[in-house]
């Protein structure tokens, strides 16, 4: 426990009360950034002793997970980007394979297929599809499909325009369905077509075995 005056001592208790119950979801979010627990670990310690040092200028009253998240991303944008070796993603502007393979009777996923994905595959596996993305959409994917941020908030966090945002997550998600899809016919959660042009849909299926080949090496 710090020691020193009594001063000191109520804004370490307000501190730690203040932010202690959103450690979990912070170590959470800086797992899926780094994809290294010891990295994980060490972002977030960075990030409370930065937030204890700054505390004063924390607005009291305002939302403190959006400051905390704030501080977690500049940390890591500033300190362990660098560490993270990003495979480059070129996504074109043709359909997605939502689009083209989904089967024609799944209107709950048509309707919202990303809630829809979230909501019916295994987590490993939408974990495992999320840090297959770009770090840059896959903040903005953490932010708001697993913390649950506004767009608003989030362009607070990552200090950017709230288009920026939007273009991000929808393109993150765009990729998340690229990837999910694969599992989710291998699962037989979604069928595909009859028509189904074979050699496209076996491309969709290889990109998730690429994946798991690439994890395992």
């Amino acid at each position: 426990m710090f020691v020193g005056s009594a001063s000191q001592q109520r804004v370490r208790e307000e501190f730690e009360g203040l932010t202690l119950g959103h450690l979990d979801p912070l170590y959470a979010a800086a797992l899926r950034l780094t994809k290294n627990e010891r990295d994980a670990e060490d972002l977030v310690q960075d990030t409370f002793l930065r937030a204890y040092r700054f505390f004063d200028k924390f607005e009291r009253g305002t939302n403190i997970k959006a400051w905390l998240f704030k501080i977690l991303t500049n940390t890591f944008i500033n300190r362990y980007r660098r560490k993270v070796k990003e495979r480059s993603v070129v996504e074109d502007e043709r359909e997605t394979v939502h689009e083209r393979f989904m089967s024609r009777d799944v209107s709950e996923s048509t309707a919202n297929p990303e809630q829809y994905f979230f909501d019916r595959l295994l987590s490993d596996d939408v974990l495992s599809a999320i840090d297959s993305l770009p770090v840059d959409f896959r903040m903005v994917v953490i932010l708001a499909d697993l913390q649950e941020f506004s767009y608003k908030e989030i362009a607070e966090i990552l200090d950017c325009p709230v288009g920026t945002v939007m273009s991000r997550l929808y393109r993150g998600r765009k990729l998340l369905q690229k990837y999910l899809l694969a599992y989710a016919v291998e699962q037989g959660v979604v069928h595909l077509p009859e028509d189904t042009d074979l050699e496209e849909a076996a491309k969709v299926l290889d990109f998730r075995r690429r994946r798991r080949s690439e994890a395992a090496g």
